[in-house]
């Protein structure tokens, strides 16, 4: 059976374009799928751990940076835990609102927890990075309020899809759909963008 991860980034609930259009999307699989079983990861919702001191050390001894002690094996797992709800999904749709040219902090703080070597990627030291994630696919919906793709670099720059894009890749997802919501204030007829938006979903 497929499996859909929703991971909503935006704290407005109903009023958010970005989670709306977003549900729109994994309604129309849901439609094509009836089977399709989805899982939704509200981040604002979420108790997520602070990836502190302790976890970075954890995740150190990967490297061969110190002892994996008891405490230090706990926030492993805690870790693991939350990785392996992500790693279950063939298919992640992401809604992201642009905050301040990149992604809210709590998407970062998520992608810091699971982001992970021998988790999500592999390395090496004469290529780089190997994604360890195979057959799948990603939605992300994007919004932002005042940048737009041509604006004039005054009003901001965009580390939001290029960011997301090159994480994706990072970890071995290939097959990226990026919707893009994005009117900004000087745009005469942003319902029009929406609805433009929402025929991509």
């Amino acid at each position: 059976m497929a499996k859909l991860l929703h991971i909503s980034a935006s704290p407005r609930g109903e009023k958010s374009k970005s989670r709306a259009l977003a549900l729109a999307h994994i309604d129309k699989q849901r439609a094509t799928n009836p089977a399709l079983e989805i899982d939704t990861v509200d981040l604002w919702d979420e108790v997520l751990p602070q990836f502190d001191g302790d976890w970075a050390a954890a995740k150190m001894t990967l490297f061969g940076e110190g002892q994996m002690t008891d405490a230090l094996q706990a926030n492993w797992d805690l870790m693991t835990k939350i990785s392996d709800r992500f790693l279950a999904a063939d298919h992640y749709v992401i809604n992201v609102p642009m905050w301040n040219g990149g992604v809210p902090y709590r998407l970062k703080q998520y992608i810091d927890i699971i982001t992970q070597p021998g988790v999500l990627y592999g390395f090496d030291p004469e290529t780089g990075y190997i994604g360890l994630l195979k057959d799948k696919t990603a939605t992300v919906v994007i919004s932002s309020a005042v940048w737009e793709p041509g604006i004039d670099p005054g009003f901001g720059q965009d580390f939001q899809s290029s960011y997301l894009d090159w994480w994706l890749r990072k970890i071995g997802v290939s097959d990226i759909q990026m919707i893009r919501f994005q009117p900004s204030m000087l745009t005469p007829d942003p319902d029009a963008q929406y609805r433009a938006a929402f025929e991509q979903v």
